[in-house]
């Protein structure tokens, strides 16, 4: 998958469209994201004993194909792979060609 948690996005589709956030968790195998401030469902949690009545918010999966990462312009583009000469591979920005630099809660 070519998303990684802490990317910058942009909502291409949905309710949410135009909205942009940073990843916050990948589900490589559903190829699905969640992002921060986007679908966001509410639960409503009725009254019990001693607990008052209540509305839950939680993000919810969206699929990698309504989201773009947002280049250095803060404009949507697509991921690539560019192979360096030692054999590793990095992310590179579609149109510009730049690198994307890799998010603070990707390192290891």
């Amino acid at each position: 998958m070519k998303f990684l948690v802490g990317d910058n996005v942009i909502v291409t589709a949905g309710k949410d469209k135009g909205k942009t956030g940073k990843i916050t968790r990948v589900f490589p195998a559903e190829n699905k994201v969640t992002v921060e401030n986007a679908n966001i469902y509410v639960k409503h949690l009725k009254p019990m004993n001693n607990q008052a009545g209540q509305r839950l918010e939680s993000p919810r999966p969206m699929s990698t194909a309504k989201v773009a990462i947002l280049n250095d312009e803060n404009k949507p583009d697509r991921i690539g792979y560019k192979v360096k000469k030692d054999g590793s591979k990095e992310r590179v920005f579609k149109k510009t060609g730049k690198v994307v630099p890799t998010p603070e809660k990707s390192k290891k």
